[in-house]
């Protein structure tokens, strides 16, 4: 029994027992690995792809593919790091099938406490100029980040809002931990470049 197997670093993670515990029939375990990797997964594919509405139907696919493969699943890595895989591998098949699709930038983010505009408005009294500025200003960096190619923009965003490591990042994305490292140091620096191109746009 995998519950029994010590040498296994993995069945200290809570959410592989989980999986184990739907792996042996508990409804319960699978609802509560919904309610806990839903809302994350939402904001890591909407982010990635840049359209609600079809990031909202391929979090519903991730959690198909999750209840499809019980039967079959071992705690091979965390099951944050497996899940995650799996919504990676099914946003890049949507992208591939659909390359040159409209992208909003402006649409709201779910979250446990409901949706969440992606420019939270900011209640110390900021003046209208100065918080205009503030929201230009991460219009930028979000249409920045959208325009790296497709593996720049993976590790960004596992790295800036996911907080993910760069072993997690590397095992997320198959790749190694320096390829990681060399991933994120291209991404800086085109995001410097396309970020003073727009400065000097709106100057």
């Amino acid at each position: 029994m995998l519950f029994q197997d010590k040498t296994n670093p993995y069945l200290f993670d809570p959410d592989v027992h989980l999986m184990l515990e739907f792996q042996g029939g508990d409804k319960a375990s699978f609802e509560a690995l919904m309610h806990k990797y839903y809302p994350r997964l939402l904001n890591f594919i909407h982010r990635f792809v840049g359209q609600r509405e079809i990031a909202e139907d391929l979090t519903q696919e991730v959690f198909m593919k999750v209840y499809q493969a019980v039967s079959a699943y071992r705690p091979q890595s965390k099951f944050q790091t497996w899940i995650y895989t799996i919504a990676k591998n099914i946003s890049l098949n949507e992208l591939r099938r659909n390359r040159g699709s409209v992208v909003s930038l402006d649409e709201p983010f779910s979250s446990q406490e409901g949706e969440l505009k992606r420019d939270v408005e900011d209640p110390s009294g900021v003046r209208p100029d100065e918080d205009l500025l503030r929201q230009e200003t991460m219009r930028a960096v979000r249409q920045a980040i959208h325009a790296l190619p497709e593996n720049q923009r993976m590790a960004v965003i596992l790295r800036r809002y996911e907080q993910f490591s760069y072993e997690e990042i590397a095992q997320t994305m198959r790749v190694s931990v320096e390829a990681v490292k060399s991933l994120l140091s291209r991404a800086k620096e085109n995001l410097k470049e396309k970020l003073i191109k727009n400065t000097e746009t709106f100057s």
